[in-house]
């Protein structure tokens, strides 16, 4: 069972996803056990938990990235807006699109800046002209706030920015494409403490516009960043509420030894 809490004091958002009775398996290794969870648009939903407890496994289920792990299955329904994102009928490409992600390592594409964003555009139709890819690209990258660094060197690659610039070079490829929901797998794990506070800054920006789900070894930033949090512990959802209070008031023991870092 579940513990849940609700916001305080908040008008209650929209629902844009929710997790219905989830469960994974990598072959006959279960890897997640009936997660029931829901992410409220424009806000900053943080998964955390010990290694392996299943908390990027279930991000994973959110874009359908699972389904190119041979063995995996997903069981259950995920709904992005009222819609099983597991439907037969589901493309899974327009899908990946409305669900942009960003990974733990920063991965630009060996191509220019400018073609690292406009990537997504042309393949997806999105811009008809070249000027409306040139607005994209500018705008994408001012939302990433990386305009500023990189508007002389749009031509140059990519993959000569530094870590964080490279990091939010990703999150400008992300949303280009205009997603929904931009999912972060462990996005400052490999940076350093100032570009890790530029992109906990921006992602405070970001969910005025986009739904956000982190993954996050760090509790530290888990309670910096999210309104949300989920905590998972060997493959279940133990506990899922405001921030605050899975932070100052936990309901589950479980919870607590690893707030308290007794366990992880």
């Amino acid at each position: 069972m579940v513990m849940a809490d609700t916001l305080p004091d908040e008008k209650t958002p929209r629902t844009a996803i929710v997790a219905d009775g989830v469960n994974v398996h990598y072959g006959t290794k279960q890897a997640l056990f009936d997660v029931d969870l829901d992410i409220k648009q424009h806000q900053v939903t943080a998964l955390i938990g010990p290694s392996g407890c299943g908390k990027s496994t279930f991000l994973r289920c959110i874009n359908r990235m699972n389904d190119v792990i041979d063995g995996c299955s997903v069981e259950g329904r995920i709904l992005l807006d009222g819609d099983d994102i597991y439907d037969r009928s589901v493309d899974v490409v327009q899908l990946r699109a409305r669900i942009g992600m960003v990974f733990q390592k920063p991965n630009p594409f060996p191509k220019s800046i400018f073609d690292n964003v406009a990537y997504g555009p042309r393949i997806h139709g999105i811009a008809e002209k070249k000027a409306d890819l040139e607005e994209i690209v500018h705008d994408s990258l001012v939302r990433a706030g990386l305009w500023g660094e990189v508007s002389d060197r749009l031509n140059e690659p990519g993959t000569g920015l530094s870590g964080g610039q490279q990091q939010r070079l990703c999150i400008a490829r992300a949303i280009a494409v205009r997603p929904d929901v931009i999912l972060m797998d462990e996005p400052c794990s490999a940076l350093d403490p100032i570009a890790t506070a530029r992109i906990e800054e921006l992602i405070d920006d970001l969910r005025e516009n986009y739904t956000i789900v982190i993954v996050t070894h760090s509790m530290q930033q888990a309670a910096r960043v999210s309104q949300r949090t989920a905590f998972f512990h060997l493959g279940n959802l133990v506990e899922f509420g405001s921030t605050d209070a899975i932070f100052t008031a936990p309901k589950d023991p479980r919870t607590e030894s690893y707030i308290t870092g007794r366990i992880g």
